[in-house]
C-alpha cells in the first residue's frame, strides 16, 4: 500500500444536477436565438427581442442565487459527513 492520499470521485448527487441545470438554463436560452428573433409580441412598446433578454438578466441572478445557495448547503453536508466519519473511526 502507499501512503498517498487517496483521491476522491465526483459524486453527482440529485442536489448537483439542480445546480447544473440552474447554471446551464440561461445558456441555452441565449443560444437558441431563433427563439425570440422576432418583434412581437412587444412589452410597453420594446420588442420582444429586447425585453426577453432583458428578462433573462433577472432570471439568470435567480437562478444563479439558487445554485450558490444549493452548493453552500451541499457542502456543508459533506463536511459534516466527513466530521461524522473520522469521529466514528477514531472511536
Amino acid at each position: 500500500m502507499s501512503d498517498a492520499p487517496e483521491v476522491s470521485r465526483p459524486v453527482v448527487t440529485p442536489v448537483r444536477v439542480v445546480i447544473a441545470l440552474c447554471l446551464v438554463a440561461p445558456f441555452v436560452a441565449m443560444l437558441w436565438v431563433s427563439s425570440y428573433a422576432k418583434v412581437e409580441p412587444t412589452f410597453i412598446g420594446i420588442p420582444f427581442f429586447y425585453w426577453y433578454q432583458m428578462l433573462w438578466v433577472l432570471i439568470s441572478t435567480v437562478l444563479t442565487m439558487i445554485a450558490y445557495k444549493l452548493w453552500q448547503r451541499d457542502q456543508r453536508a459533506r463536511k459534516a459527513e466527513a466530521r461524522q466519519l473520522t469521529e466514528g473511526a477514531g472511536r
